[in-house]
């Protein structure tokens, strides 16, 4: 040990180890206050994950950017200058990194207009998910339907761009009224009781929906309020229309956007059960028949 401390008096400079401790305490110090801040954050905040979450980032990136000025300050003589330099050299360099400078403005975007936050289902482009964090250069959204039907995950983590937001349009499911609008079709055939039908989906759907009712109408009067939307009805409904099938039946209703597959399955479970006691109810498919001729003999 006192060979290795002869070592560094003799050949590393005393204002190089003296730089180097300073530098390890602003390290040190700016951890400290980093831990403290997230706990402080966590107890005061609790409950409220998108918050949290936020002040944590917030406090990452002020420590990180008051360390790089603390520990620039030591190591370059002339900071002021090294700063006025780089500023005059950004120029240079945003040509060239271009896409990096808009990811980082398409960051601020976010954070400021909020086009979307953590837990909101967006579709942005072609990708579709659930926003699960929120970084400078990029998002990453839990990605839901490609070959998974009813907008179920997948399990795939998608990372995309923070520039992406100037581009391509983006649809929230989340952001100002939490139901979307789904509809289901039956088709019966033409000589059945659509009138009987009709009530029946009716009734399935009311039943369905109960504990969701009340939860819908204030979710409506808050999005009435805030963004002015409006819909002239927004209870369950049946339309009727005639098609090449027979006549289709189509159920509308408002659901949660990760309860759309559960509410599919629930109703048409439902729908099977009810039309199969009806005599004058009888559902309609498609039939495709194949001949098969056996020529010669041949198998």
């Amino acid at each position: 040990m006192n060979e290795l401390w002869n070592y560094i008096d003799e050949f590393v400079p005393y204002d190089v180890r003296l730089k180097v401790l300073q530098t390890i305490i602003i390290i040190l110090i700016l951890w400290l206050i980093k831990k403290g801040a997230t706990r402080l954050v966590s107890q005061n905040v609790s409950g409220e994950l998108k918050r949290q979450y936020h002040w944590q980032k917030t406090i990452q990136y002020v420590v990180v950017l008051i360390g790089l000025l603390l520990v620039g300050s030591i190591w370059i003589t002339n900071f002021q200058f090294v700063t006025t330099y780089l500023g005059l050299l950004s120029a240079g360099i945003a040509i060239a990194l271009k896409d990096i400078f808009v990811n980082i403005a398409g960051w601020f975007f976010i954070y400021w207009r909020r086009p979307f936050d953590v837990g909101d289902r967006i579709q942005i482009g072609e990708h579709k998910g659930d926003v699960v964090d929120l970084r400078m250069f990029q998002f990453s959204i839990l990605e839901v339907g490609s070959w998974v039907d009813a907008e179920q995950s997948t399990g795939r983590i998608i990372h995309i761009p923070n520039g992406k937001v100037f581009s391509d349009a983006q649809a929230n499911y989340s952001q100002g009224f939490d139901y979307i609008w789904n509809e289901q079709h039956v088709y019966i055939s033409l000589d059945s009781n659509h009138k009987k039908a009709q009530q029946i989906l009716l009734d399935i759907m009311n039943e369905e929906l109960k504990d969701e009712f009340k939860k819908i109408e204030k979710a409506f009067k808050r999005a009435e309020k805030k963004h002015l939307i409006s819909f002239i009805f927004y209870t369950p409904t049946v339309y009727i229309n005639l098609n090449e099938r027979g006549i289709q039946l189509s159920m509308r209703y408002l659901c949660p956007p990760r309860k759309r597959r559960v509410l599919q399955h629930a109703m048409i479970e439902a729908v099977l059960e009810k039309f199969r006691d009806e005599e004058d109810i009888r559902i309609v498919y498609p039939i495709t028949s194949v001949h098969l001729e056996n020529r010669g003999g041949e198998k």
